[in-house]
């Protein structure tokens, strides 16, 4: 049995009905579920893997494994096949879903922005399901994480994503600066949180929790929020969500923005049979009503309730402790905005990482374009075993075939594309990203999708 901080349950008995907080103790000492999100672009739909058990309920592409298998041992993970993802935060698939169904939001000159982005997962999400014309900008303030979402999103795949690196209140400048563009039409804002959803995984979760740390993200949040909050085109979405429980976090924030900020609570449709929550105040602290139910007009689907507010608790959900709120903000554009515009200022403004490293590492090939678009399709591919892929991530010389054209070539495992090599005839030189290369050699190669 965990030990949970001190002054965590009675911090929630203040807050929460007992028996809610029974339901979460006893979640937060259960088996950690594990789950993976296959990569529509990359895999088939019925794409199934080894030890797989079951489907995650709101989203069609995660799968949950029976056991946690050495992931960094599988090269298809490396090639962006799969992403290793929590099951609640998968969450995110079925809301972006439900925008397309409920109110036709989702256009093709799109711009949306996934504000604390790394290491990926949810970004990966946004790029899968946005329209593929849609400008995706992914971002993450801090240098050493943005170098991992940037790798992430490379591997992961498809075009028109750019990674920055930059704080809220410097995108929202370029952003106002700019006199063509009229904001993003959709704000993920996956704030950071005192993280107690995390706390049955992580001890630093558990360190870390006190009341007063509780308050002090809160206010943090509030604070990205309204920095960010001017770059939201007017009638646009926000997406805001956190890995805690406490209503000050959640629930509290939410009104807090809707009130101060400008906007309406969206209610989001979820299926009974999945056991997510709604708001689990004791009391409602909202000072006005500030959910619209009617923007979910002549929404014909067979999901059965509508939530403001839904929380994730272990136990009950398959899942970590997963928080999300949908907001609308007040106004209406006249959506003529050029993403392509906006993208340059980005460019020119703010600390842009590099993600063609798989298309042109060291110079090797010659490229401008953005991630995941794909190398030039004249470079061969070439198939290599599941050996001579784990070798090359580690980022070893490895040899070809006889066959296997001279020069620059595409390596590729299972038909997944892994990087890039100089084929000298005698062994292939390693092209791979150095800083991305396997480290350890004490893993036995394996994929889940033999």
């Amino acid at each position: 049995m965990i030990a949970l901080p001190a002054g965590f349950e009675d911090y929630f008995r203040r807050v929460w009905d007992g028996e809610m907080v029974d339901a979460l103790v006893r979640g937060l000492d259960e088996e950690v579920p594990v789950s993976i999100r296959i990569n529509p672009a990359r895999l088939p739909a019925d794409a199934w893997p080894e030890d797989g058990e079951s489907r995650v309920p709101w989203c069609s592409e995660g799968i949950y494994l029976n056991q946690r298998p050495q992931f960094t041992a599988d090269p298809l993970l490396h090639a962006g096949a799969y992403y290793v993802q929590e099951a609640s935060s998968m969450f995110l698939a079925h809301v972006l879903r439900r925008l397309n169904v409920s109110i036709n939001f989702q256009k093709s000159a799109s711009t949306v922005l996934d504000l604390c982005a790394a290491p990926g997962g949810k970004s990966t999400i946004l790029r899968s399901l946005l329209p593929p014309e849609a400008m995706l900008v992914s971002n993450e303030p801090l240098r050493q994480r943005a170098q991992v979402l940037a790798e992430n999103m490379a591997k992961w795949g498809s075009g028109n994503v750019v990674v920055t690196q930059a704080y809220a209140k410097d995108i929202a400048r370029v952003a106002n600066r700019d006199r063509l563009f009229a904001g993003f039409d959709i704000i993920l804002a996956d704030v950071p949180c005192s993280g107690e959803g995390m706390m049955r995984k992580e001890d630093e979760a558990r360190r870390q929790w006190s009341p007063q740390f509780v308050a002090d993200c809160a206010a943090l949040q509030r604070s990205i929020v309204e920095d960010i909050w001017p770059a939201l085109r007017p009638g646009g979405l926000m997406i805001y969500s956190t890995c805690t429980f406490n209503p000050e976090e959640d629930e509290c924030n939410v009104e807090w923005i809707a009130r101060e900020l400008g906007a309406d609570i969206i209610p989001i449709p979820v299926d009974s049979s999945w056991h997510v929550l709604g708001d689990l105040r004791r009391h409602s602290l909202s000072a006005a009503p500030l959910t619209n139910p009617s923007s979910l007009a002549n929404v014909d689907d067979q999901l059965s309730s509508a939530l403001p507010f839904c929380h994730f608790i272990p136990g009950l959900v398959r899942g970590e402790g997963f928080f999300c709120a949908l907001l609308q903000k007040h106004g209406e554009s006249d959506e003529g905005s050029k993403n392509a515009h906006f993208i340059d200022s980005i460019a020119k403004n703010l600390t842009v990482l590099p993600t063609d490293l798989l298309d042109s590492p060291e110079g090797a090939v010659s490229s401008s374009k953005r991630v995941g678009q794909g190398s030039d399709a004249a470079i061969p591919r070439v198939e290599i075993s599941l050996v001579d892929a784990f070798r090359y991530l580690q980022r070893e010389a490895i040899a070809l075939p006889p066959d296997a054209p001279r020069g620059i070539v595409q390596l590729c495992y299972h038909g997944q594309r892994l990087g890039l090599a100089k084929n000298i005839g005698s062994r292939a030189n390693n092209l791979y990203p150095k800083e991305w290369r396997i480290r350890s050699g004490h893993f036995a190669p394996h994929t889940l999708f033999p």
